[in-house]
């Protein structure tokens, strides 16, 4: 009998990916073939790709010979961009009848690599994109023998649907290990207010739904998973998924002008107010409290130091440059504007690494603010709750640690599931940790802490 209702949570798509490729800088330390953490060990081929045992490099042999022969004639210091590697293995899967390899979504439907869009009028105008496609095309004389490498146009149309239709692989705690290719889920469209997530096991590809649906037969027509960050204001939201994905989005929350609104409030001058003062406001709307020039002049130019700063610190964020921000946005930024949530995020990251326990506490509460507000069944905020859990917890706070704990519970066993090692090996039993130092506390027994915290 069929389900009249899927629910929050409900698996509804497990797909391998047709490609895909670990980024360079984890090579080292994970497998090529399944993405597992741990000690690997090199091909004895090309010594480039490395595997966690010999199951997995056999199981990616019939895959990796050709790619193997390659390989062991590079530089052995040169570091094969993704990018190439993956156009390469897609090419190759390709040539051994990938084109008629179907991807499922549901019991009947399915998608073919034909059925994919390449963009390729977008791409011949997109100037970073086609110098892209230009460097990956002489990396590619490498990569593949020279009849094996398809005539130009076909080579873009090939290299457009890679762009358009990659995923970010990502490990537990949502960093993202590497890009794959994944048919059946290339049909889901974007929505900055999205029902569905896409997490990981591996290199496979696990959708869940956010919200219930009603109905026997899944729509996927009425299926969204988010492309982007959604703690960006939509003006930004809309200028990157139009430079990465050509198309302007209209969803619900993009038009909603109260929420851009506030995503770039300014504080109320007034300390003891925290009404947002919206773009052109000159008083307050709750204790008309005056908002001048030189306030909105302020306000200006921390935003636009902000900006530069958090641009800086995409990939690394360094806790002395968060301070700094976060000392000048005091006061100037109301505390539900995008780039204060961003900063407090990335400061509590970077307080992590350095082991600042409280200060990451503190930053981490602001960030769980601006999450639940504009995005509370994002998967990152039961990630964050998680490790606010685990630090207060090691500084022997498991009451509290308890209750943010039970949050993440809420939303890391609708994203994630119950079987997912994020779930199953870490966040249980951690709250099993703090239900047992709460009840010895309960008692009066002092409970030692269980180890350094590790985000």
């Amino acid at each position: 009998m069929k389900k009249l209702l899927h629910k929050r949570g409900d698996l509804i798509l497990q797909e391998q990916p047709f490609a895909y490729v670990l980024l360079p800088q984890f090579r080292h330390e994970r497998c090529d073939r399944c993405f597992k953490l741990g000690k690997v060990l090199k091909c004895s081929g090309c010594l480039y790709v490395r595997y966690c045992n010999r199951a997995c490099q056999q199981e990616a042999w019939p895959d990796h010979q050709a790619e193997c022969e390659k390989l062991k004639l590079l530089p052995a210091t040169l570091v094969v961009p993704s990018a190439a590697l993956m156009l390469a293995r897609i090419i190759r899967r390709l040539q051994k009848g990938g084109d008629f390899c179907k991807g499922y979504y549901t019991d009947k439907l399915y998608r073919r690599f034909n059925d994919l869009m390449p963009h390729e009028e977008d791409i011949r105008k997109d100037v970073k994109r086609i110098e892209h496609f230009h460097t990956l095309n002489v990396v590619l004389q490498r990569l593949l023998d020279e009849p094996a490498i398809p005539p130009r146009d076909e080579l873009l149309r090939i290299f457009g649907k890679m762009c358009i239709n990659s995923f970010n692989v990502c490990d537990d705690e949502m960093n993202s290990i590497g890009t794959g290719m994944y048919l059946g889920a290339s049909i889901l469209d974007h929505s900055c207010r999205p029902n569905a997530v896409a997490t990981f096991v591996g290199e496979q590809l696990q959708l869940r739904l956010l919200e219930d649906f009603a109905g026997p037969e899944l729509d996927f027509s009425r299926i969204f998973i988010s492309y982007i960050d959604l703690i960006d204001p939509s003006d930004t939201r809309r200028e990157q998924l139009s430079e990465r994905y050509y198309f302007r989005c209209e969803c619900v929350r993009c038009r909603d002008e109260a929420e851009r609104e506030l995503m770039g409030a300014a504080a109320c001058q007034n300390r003891k107010c925290d009404e947002p003062i919206r773009d052109g406001q000159t008083l307050c709307s709750a204790c008309e409290a005056p908002f001048d020039q030189s306030a909105r002049d302020r306000f200006d130019e921390v935003t636009s130091f902000t900006r530069d700063r958090l641009a800086e610190m995409k990939d690394v964020a360094y806790f002395d440059v968060c301070r700094l921000c976060l000392e000048k946005q005091s006061g100037v930024l109301h505390p539900l504007n995008a780039q204060h949530i961003k900063t407090l995020d990335y400061a509590f990251d970077s307080a992590i690494k350095l082991e600042k326990w409280e200060a990451a506490l503190r930053y981490g509460a602001g960030a769980v603010a601006g999450y639940r507000r504009y995005s509370p069944s994002n998967p990152l905020l039961g990630l964050m709750l998680a490790n606010i859990g685990k630090i207060q917890l090691y500084l022997g706070d498991a009451k509290t640690a308890l209750s943010s704990l039970h949050e993440a519970d809420k939303i890391l066993r609708v994203t994630h599931g119950e079987q997912h090692d994020l779930y199953k090996d870490q966040l249980v039993p951690l709250l099993c940790d703090a239900a047992q130092q709460y009840e010895l506390s309960q008692r009066g027994v002092v409970a030692k802490p269980q180890g350094r915290v590790r985000k």
